[in-house]
């Protein structure tokens, strides 16, 4: 069994990678980075390293590497045969991932099983995304090409933090991971990987994750940075911090509570569970990691302004999710080119044109004059 995984970073090999190796498949690491493609191809094995109560390391083997931007043709070659596809790129970029597929859907034999292909992304139905782009490169051949590929979306949930001086190759995780995936997409053939499960209605999964984990992540990751704090693990260390993060996750739960048939103990003790992981001294994570890109974050589906705005149309609470929202505009890290740009923002449009441009919201949405005043807030302290 052969699988292709885009995206060699630490999130490929520590987490996607390894269940692959693990589910008994020889993995396939399809990325851009040159040096990374080498590195890969020049070991035999890694080690991914799950730091943290219960922690273990495990090694990785049976593994190459292709350059998707020097040779193209391989990659092609490679999916065409290969039983699944996944990603661990980002969102934006299954956009350059899908005329690879494309072109080695052309190449596959028609006698083999369809291609299982799951996008394994930060993002609610990630694998939808990429299918609509594959669906786009094809273009007139799509009708043919369809029967060759089987899509199904995921929840994937690992931390990775930023890796140590001189790892090479080898991961530090979290002993922690969730990795759902939607059954129906693969009726009574869905391949069999250890530690993932398969769920009827993926919706509550995604979104528990989203509203949570990462809701909850950048949270602490922004109100650390404005208290000068280095570390993700001592940002939670201050009663203050912790409060202010629960209270948000109290807020996105309500919403949670509302859309899904959860049980309300459940969720709290899910939310115990991800601030009890984001404590681990053992991950080496900083708030200026888990803080970049914050204009990503705060966009209209994302980890704030998601949840907000849905509790505000339900008349729900959103005070403790505009207080991370007002500690989000206030991260400043100039080695993060969002970070520059949202601070040259802050400038150069007025409080309206900026919560539109950012946050998607319109002009009479019930959340937009609550983020217009922190706007409005964040630009009278410069």
């Amino acid at each position: 069994m052969k699988a292709v995984h885009f995206g060699a970073g630490n999130i490929g090999r520590g987490f996607v990678g390894l269940l692959l190796h693990e589910a008994g498949y020889e993995v396939v690491f399809s990325d851009v980075a040159a040096p990374l493609v080498d590195a890969i191809n020049a070991a035999t094995e890694y080690t991914v390293h799950e730091v943290g109560d219960g922690g273990r390391d495990l090694t990785v083997t049976g593994f190459r590497a292709v350059n998707s931007q020097t040779d193209p043709d391989r990659v092609v070659a490679e999916i065409a045969d290969a039983d699944i596809v996944t990603t661990a790129v980002g969102p934006t970029i299954l956009r350059f991932v899908a005329p690879h597929i494309v072109a080695a859907l052309a190449e596959r034999d028609a006698s083999l099983p369809a291609l299982q292909v799951m996008a394994c992304e930060n993002a609610i139905n990630a694998t939808h995304l990429l299918r609509d782009e594959i669906v786009a490169a094809a273009g007139d051949r799509w009708a043919d090409l369809a029967p060759r590929a089987i899509f199904a979306n995921t929840a994937v949930d690992r931390i990775v933090p930023g890796q140590p001086e001189g790892a090479g190759i080898d991961v530090t995780v979290e002993p922690f991971f969730e990795w759902a995936i939607e059954r129906g997409p693969f009726g009574d053939d869905a391949p069999d990987i250890p530690g993932a499960h398969f769920v009827d209605d993926l919706a509550p999964y995604i979104e528990r994750k989203l509203f949570t984990v990462n809701t909850g992540h950048a949270a602490t990751a922004y109100f650390g940075a404005q208290a000068g704090v280095e570390r993700i693990s001592d940002a939670l260390a201050d009663p203050q911090i912790e409060s202010a993060v629960a209270k948000a996750l109290e807020e996105t739960s309500g919403i949670l509570l509302a859309k899904h048939e959860f049980d309300a103990a459940d969720l709290a003790a899910y939310r115990a569970t991800i601030i009890g992981r984001f404590r681990n001294p053992a991950l080496p994570d900083t708030v200026w990691r888990v803080g970049r890109q914050p204009l990503r974050k705060l966009s209209r589906h994302e980890r704030f302004i998601g949840p907000a705005a849905e509790a505000a149309e339900r008349g729900l609470p959103t005070s403790g999710l505009e207080t991370a929202i007002g500690a989000a505009l206030a991260f400043a890290d100039p080695e993060d080119e969002q970070s520059v740009q949202m601070r040259q923002m802050l400038v150069e449009r007025d409080a309206a044109a900026f919560t539109a441009e950012v946050t998607g919201l319109d002009s009479d949405h019930p959340l937009f004059d609550r983020i217009r005043a922190l706007v409005e807030a964040r630009q009278a302290q410069g």
